[in-house]
C-alpha cells in the first residue's frame, strides 16, 4: 500500500517542487545582472529608510541582500518556509481525505486492513514527501549557490534544514484536522489559513519588543532561522518541541481516525 500511495502523490509532489525550482532558479539566473555597484549602494541607502524592527522581521540586520546567497537568507528563505509549509499542510489534510473523497474508502475497508494500517502507510508517505521535498529543493540550491561563490557551507546546510520543524507539526496538526471531516474542500481552506496566521504571527512578533510573546504561538518560530544565521547552529530544543507536536497530533490522529464514520 505504500507504493500506491507513493504513486499517487508523486505527481503534486513534483510539481510542488517544480514551482520551487523554477522560481529560484529565475532569481539566481537574473541576480547577479540586478546587482550592481550602483544598485547595491541604492540598496543600502534604501535599507536606512526601513524601520530596524522591519528589517528584523525579514533577517536584513543580521544578512545583506547584495549577493544570491544574502537574498536567499532573507526574503528567499520566507519564501521556503511558505511554500514548503503549504505543500505539507495540504499533503496533511488530503492523504487521508483523498480516499472518501475519491469514494476509494470503500473498496479499502472491504480488504482485510485494519485502520491503524492505513493511517500508517499515510503518514509514512505523507513524512517521506515531506522531507524529500525540503532535501531536494535544498540540493539544488546548494548546488546553485555553490556555482555562484559565494556560501557558507555548515550555514547553509543547517538553515536548509529548518524548514523541516514546520513543516512536519503542519503536516501533522492538519492530519489531525482531516479526521474530522468527509470532504477535502473545507480542509484546503483551513490549511492554507493555519499557514498564513502562523507566519503573519511571526513577522509580527518581530515588529515590537512589546508583542514579542506572541512568537511562542507560531510554528514558524521553530526554524529558528535568526539563530541559524547568526550563530550557526540550530536550538536543540526547537528540534524537540517540533518532534513532539508532530508526535501528539500524529497520535491523536490515531485515536481519531479509528472512531470516524467513514463514508
Amino acid at each position: 500500500m505504500i507504493k500506491r500511495e507513493l504513486k499517487v502523490n508523486l505527481k503534486s509532489f513534483i510539481i510542488w517542487l517544480f514551482i520551487l525550482i523554477a522560481m529560484f532558479l529565475l532569481v539566481y539566473l537574473i541576480y547577479p545582472y540586478i546587482i550592481t555597484d550602483e544598485s547595491m549602494k541604492e540598496i543600502d541607502e534604501m535599507m536606512k529608510v526601513f524601520p530596524p524592527e522591519v528589517l528584523k522581521a525579514f533577517n536584513m540586520d543580521v544578512t545583506s541582500i547584495t549577493t544570491a546567497y544574502g537574498w536567499f537568507k532573507t526574503e528567499g528563505f520566507m519564501f521556503i518556509l511558505l511554500i514548503t509549509g503549504i505543500y505539507s499542510s495540504f499533503l496533511g489534510g488530503n492523504i487521508l481525505l483523498k480516499e472518501e473523497n475519491d469514494k476509494t474508502i470503500e473498496y479499502i475497508n472491504s480488504l482485510p486492513i485494519k485502520r491503524n494500517n492505513i493511517i500508517t502507510n499515510k503518514v509514512i508517505v505523507g513524512i517521506i514527501y515531506t522531507i524529500l521535498i525540503v532535501l531536494l529543493f535544498g540540493l539544488f540550491n546548494f548546488i546553485s549557490l555553490k556555482l555562484s561563490g559565494d556560501l557558507d557551507t555548515k550555514q547553509f546546510l543547517l538553515l536548509s534544514i529548518t524548514p523541516l520543524f514546520v513543516s512536519l507539526p503542519l503536516f501533522s496538526i492538519n492530519l489531525f484536522i482531516s479526521t474530522f471531516m468527509h470532504k477535502s474542500r473545507r480542509i484546503t481552506g483551513i490549511s492554507l489559513g493555519l499557514v498564513f496566521l502562523f507566519y503573519i504571527i511571526s513577522v509580527l512578533s518581530e515588529l515590537s519588543e512589546e508583542v514579542e510573546f506572541i512568537k511562542y504561538f507560531s510554528l514558524y518560530t521553530l526554524a529558528d532561522t535568526r539563530n541559524v544565521i547568526s550563530n550557526i547552529e540550530i536550538n536543540p530544543i526547537m528540534i524537540i518541541i517540533s518532534l513532539l507536536i508532530t508526535i501528539i497530533f500524529i497520535t491523536l490522529s490515531y485515536v481519531k481516525y479509528n472512531k470516524k464514520e467513514l463514508v
